[in-house]
This record gives C-alpha cells, structure tokens and sequence, in this order.
C-alpha cells in the first residue's frame, strides 16, 4: 500500500592535519548527538518525485521517507544555480552576503573558493568532535585554493572537485581526498555512492556528518543500462529526432534516462535507510533529503514533460518558485513525527542554525554571521519556531536577478544590468504560478520589498549587478 501523502504547492587545515585531527577526534567523537545525512542531490525539482506530485516516475524509497519523516512543502533552496546555492548553504548566508554567489569557473578544474574566513557546516561539525565527509560534487574551490572540500572542513573528500567535470558521468578520474584516482569506465554515482555507504559504515560507532551530494538528475543523461533504465524503455514517446547542445553527451532516449535517473537515486535513498536501520543507527541519525535549485532543461531533458500539471513556474536561474522551490524531506525515527508536513517557510541558508542549535552550540553570534533560522523547533515539534521576516535571493546570470519572498508577497527584480530593471509582484498564496503580476496594482509593496533588496545586497568585487 503507497502511503505517501502528496504535497501541492502552498499559497585552512593542510590534508594530511586534518586526517590527524580527525584522528585525535576518534577518542571524543560520541553518539550523544544524532549523525546527520544531508543529502543535495542535483537540479531535482519539485515536482519530479512522486510525493511532491510525479505521476511517470517510481520514487518508492523517497515515499517511504515521506511516510515516516516531515515534508515541507515550502522550502526554498538559497539560488538557482549550483555553485552559490552550495555556497549560501555550507555559511549560513543568503548571497546578498556570501562570497560566491554565482558559477565562476576556474580553468582547468574548479570554481571560486569558499571565504576562508566564514566557517563551513563541516568545521562546525568537526569542532563538535564528529567526525566529516563529503562524497559527490564540491564545487566551492580549485585544486590548490584551499577551497577544496578536505580544507573546508571535511575529513573524507570522494568524488567531483569541479563542477564542470561533473557533466560527465564516465569521467577519467574522481578524486580521492587530494589524489586523482581512475575510473576506468566506471560509473561515478555508483563509486561515489558506495563510498558514502562505506563511511557510514566505518563511523557506525561515532559521531558523523554525511554530505552526500550526488550529481543526479543533472544532464549527462548517461547511466548503466540495467534493470532500472529497462523500466522504462518504451514507456515515453521519446522526442525525436533529438540533438546535442553541444555540452553534454548526447542522450537519444533523454525521457527513459530521466526518469531512470530519478529512480536510480531512489534507490540509493532505500539503500541509506536500509543501512542505517541494519546497524541500528536510524533512531540516531538525521537524514534530510533536498535539491540545490530547481529542474534543468539541459541535455536533453524535459521538465515541462514531466511536470504534468505545470505546478510551479521556471526552471533552474529563475527566481521564479520553479527554479527555487525544492523536494525537502527529513527523516529521524523517535524524534520526527512520521508522515508529517509543515508549510514553514525556509532555505538552504537555514541549515547552519539549525545545526548550530542541534549541536547546543551558543547562538549569541547567529544573528551577525548568518541569514537563517533554525528550523529544529519545526523538525523536532518541540520549542518555538521562529519564523523568516523575509526570504532573499540574488542571480549573476542572464542579465541578473533578485528576489524577496515576504509573507505571501513575492518581488522579483529582472535585468538589472542593462540598466532598466524589471518588477514582478506575486501573491503566492493566491498565484502560485506567478502568472499574475500585480507590481501596477500594489506600488507601496513594490516599494517595501525593493528597500529588502537594495539593503540585502552587499557590494562585492567578483559578482556585482554593474552599478
């Protein structure tokens, strides 16, 4: 029996010093405190699972977390682009505030490094004795930078330094801590998953936090043709004929290789919760399930084939609830109550308090280095929840963007480097499609949530709107 409810939209350590360190850590990690999974899978939106809505893809695992964990429905990730969405949410800080707040690319490998001087959700952990691994795509630092993921805080690195070599599926090498290893043909999720399932494993018997960030469902749309592609073969009118865009590897059945992509991290999903529930950890662990922006149009996928009752508005670098608006989803048996749902509005950003408050943590500081909230009185019903004034979101791409969720008003700010910006005003609660801009009817919200913008954004040297 699916018992799933379904959810509608509502209205600077060195490598080889931090494997010591973590070493040193082994006698004082405990279980006193719950682990943590935080898993960010890639460009997932909202509607592309079966308890946010999909109707074409299988996500029974995800069904099963729903059924025993809190869904929101009302959960924002902190941009629509992968690199500052990461960024604000490792800080705490929205990207008005945080230093990378788009895709800089760095060549050969990796992006703008994460500030130095801000700490990471993995120090903070690290700090608390547990011990910290990161197993997917970092893409917060170039070799080198000391952005990498083993210098931000986590002991255990496995997987994609660089976002762009994370386009590839079959790739030449994924690193291993600071070492290249080959992949001789291999299937990274699949080698980057079993590495995740191996440090739970290893850390059964300690304190740990998990940020498993799997590349799925972002395009190549490429994988093992197993039993989970053969579900769907034939299933989809595949469109044809269909033509690389030149980044990607071409997909020539892009509808099957989504869908089985989907349900391929699905699978891993029942695998985590399996692990945990056979070494007896579940009731000791928080594991979150979340995207880092919303669908791609990429490679050959097809969201608005998927997304059958167009739900949301806009795809990845909108600032549209479709770009924003994610899967979230959290799971810990004994302390969540199962099949639970809240509307709270939240964001990525809002995970650093919450951690923060999870870990007892003195909060005198939160206000001044972070955006968010903790959302811990929310996931654990006990407490009072404290709830966002606004929400604030900045874009560097395609000409540049903001936007202000406060209440059920939504401002969104189009084009602002050509000089002659654009103003959107939605109603959510009441327009959750945003097809209805109201910016000429109410002026005086128009005006109140521009002053959130322009004091929201802080000037910075590397993304700026031009002016």
């Amino acid at each position: 029996m699916n018992t799933c409810k379904f959810i509608y939209p509502a209205g600077g350590l060195l490598l080889t010093s931090g494997l010591c360190f973590a070493q040193e850590r082994d006698a004082v990690a405990t279980t006193e405190r719950p682990n943590v999974i935080y898993l960010l899978c890639d460009d997932m939106g909202y509607s592309d699972i079966e308890a946010y809505g999909q109707q074409m893809i299988s996500t029974p695992n995800l069904n099963r977390l729903v059924s025993q964990g809190m869904t929101f429905t009302q959960f924002y990730a902190s941009t629509a682009v992968s690199a500052p969405s990461r960024a604000s949410l490792m800080t705490g800080q929205h990207t008005g505030h945080t230093k990378i707040r788009g895709n800089k690319e760095i060549q050969p490998e990796g992006q703008e490094p994460l500030d130095p001087n801000v700490e990471t959700i993995g120090q903070l952990f690290q700090k608390n004795g547990y011990v910290t691994g990161c197993f997917g795509k970092w893409g917060m630092g170039y070799p080198g930078s000391g952005g990498e993921a083993n210098d931000m805080g986590f002991d255990v690195f496995y997987g994609y330094n660089c976002q762009r070599k994370a386009h590839s599926y079959y790739p030449a090498y994924l690193w291993n801590n600071k070492t290249k290893e080959d992949q001789n043909g291999r299937y990274s999720q699949d080698a980057i998953h079993e590495h995740a399932m191996q440090f739970i494993e290893d850390n059964k018997d300690k304190a740990f936090f998990g940020y498993f960030t799997y590349t799925i469902p972002h395009a190549e749309l490429r994988q093992p043709q197993d039993s989970i592609v053969e579900m769907y073969k034939g299933k989809f009118q595949e469109p044809n004929p269909w033509h690389s865009d030149g980044d990607y590897g071409t997909a020539t059945e892009p509808r099957t290789q989504f869908a089985a992509m989907i349900t391929r991290l699905d699978t891993y999903v029942g695998q985590i919760i399996d692990k945990l529930e056979e070494l007896g950890i579940a009731e000791k662990t928080l594991f979150i399930f979340t995207s880092d922006n919303g669908p791609h149009n990429e490679g050959g996928a097809d969201p608005t084939f998927f997304n059958t009752e167009a739900r949301l508005r806009g795809l990845k670098r909108a600032l549209y609830e479709g770009g924003m608006r994610v899967p979230y989803i959290a799971y810990w048996p004994g302390t969540i109550a199962p099949g639970s749902i809240t509307d709270l509005m939240a964001a990525g950003w809002d995970m650093m308090p919450t951690f923060v408050e999870l870990l007892g943590e003195d909060t005198n500081w939160r206000d001044e280095a972070m955006d968010g909230l903790s959302i811990l009185p929310t996931l654990t019903g006990k407490g009072e929840q404290q709830q966002h004034e606004f929400l604030y979101w900045e874009f560097h791409e395609e000409n540049g963007r903001q936007a202000v969720r406060a209440g059920d008003w939504k401002l969104i700010r189009q084009n602002i480097k050509n000089g002659n910006p654009r103003h959107e005003l939605y109603n959510i609660a009441e327009d959750p499609h945003e097809d209805n801009n109201v910016a000429s009817t109410y002026p005086d919200k128009v005006e109140e949530l521009k002053t959130i913008m322009d004091r929201e954004h802080t000037p910075s040297t590397i993304f700026n709107f031009g002016r």
